[in-house]
């Protein structure tokens, strides 16, 4: 009896992590290029009552095991990279990425990261404007360095291409460009990123090494869109069918630990 309540118990504690991370992803609804994620389930081990083998007095092979499992555990959450909506600004230092690359900024002196969020910002350098993210951090360019823009260029006449190639609008009308293209990069797998807040996922082993769309070395190359910021992928409609059906399955769980309770009280009662 007491195998039944240690079973809807850990049903218990992997829907409440299931209703965590929906709640995390209903949580950034508004958050810029956030990824949705879903979480994915394991059963434990499974107690053999009776093997599948042949009975020694008839000779008779049974069909089937008599097995019990012993409950379930959260192995994974999967994160969806599906494109979000692009939304029009018009800011010229909004930046959305059509495609699977990645924005590479200079986290710290030796580490990189790798973020979809361009909602990126001018930090005064000591040539010019260098382009940072919102928080400051570094945008880097195809040659690994940080990306500052001349004192003497009209931030507000500044144009992006799409392959990330930064240029600027002269008095004359004419298109001139700074020498810049911004870093855009692809993993080979990118479930193997791992997120560590602030928008930005860092490289694991299982992700791979980042591959340069410069390079000409990825099967696709995505496009830069300057005025536009890519919404979160999440869908309202199917994170709270979600959200209800792992508030049910938690209810179910309790309900076999209540059953599992009384079962034990009516034994207990028999001694009476």
């Amino acid at each position: 009896m007491m195998r039944s309540l240690w079973t809807a118990a850990s049903g218990m504690t992997a829907q409440q992590t299931n209703v965590d991370l929906i709640a995390n992803n209903l949580a950034n609804v508004n958050t810029t290029a956030f990824k949705r994620e879903r979480m994915e389930f394991k059963t434990l081990l499974y107690q053999t009552m009776r093997r599948s083998t042949e009975d020694p007095v008839t000779g008779v092979i049974g069909p089937n095991n008599l097995q019990v499992g012993l409950g379930v555990r959260p192995i994974a959450t999967s994160r969806v990279f599906e494109m979000g909506n692009l939304e029009r600004t018009d800011n010229t230092m909004d930046f959305a990425i059509n495609g699977q690359g990645f924005f590479v900024i200079q986290r710290n002196l030796d580490q990189v990261a790798y973020t979809r969020d361009g909602n990126f910002r001018l930090s005064v350098a000591d040539e010019g404007m260098m382009l940072v993210t919102s928080d400051g951090f570094p945008i880097l360019g195809v040659d690994d360095m940080e990306i500052i823009i001349p004192a003497d260029v009209n931030i507000s006449s500044m144009v992006v291409d799409d392959f990330g190639n930064i240029m600027f609008t002269t008095p004359e009308g004419e298109l001139e460009d700074l020498g810049f293209q911004i870093q855009i990069v692809q993993f080979p797998n990118v479930q193997g990123l791992e997120s560590v807040g602030n928008n930005l996922f860092m490289q694991t082993i299982a992700s791979g090494e980042p591959v340069l769309e410069a390079d000409g070395l990825t099967p696709t190359v995505s496009n830069v869109l300057q005025g536009f910021l890519e919404m979160s992928n999440v869908l309202l409609a199917e994170e709270m069918v979600r959200l209800i059906i792992a508030q049910r399955a938690y209810e179910v769980n309790s309900r076999a630990i209540q059953a599992s309770n009384e079962m034990l009280q009516q034994a207990n009662n028999l001694r009476q």
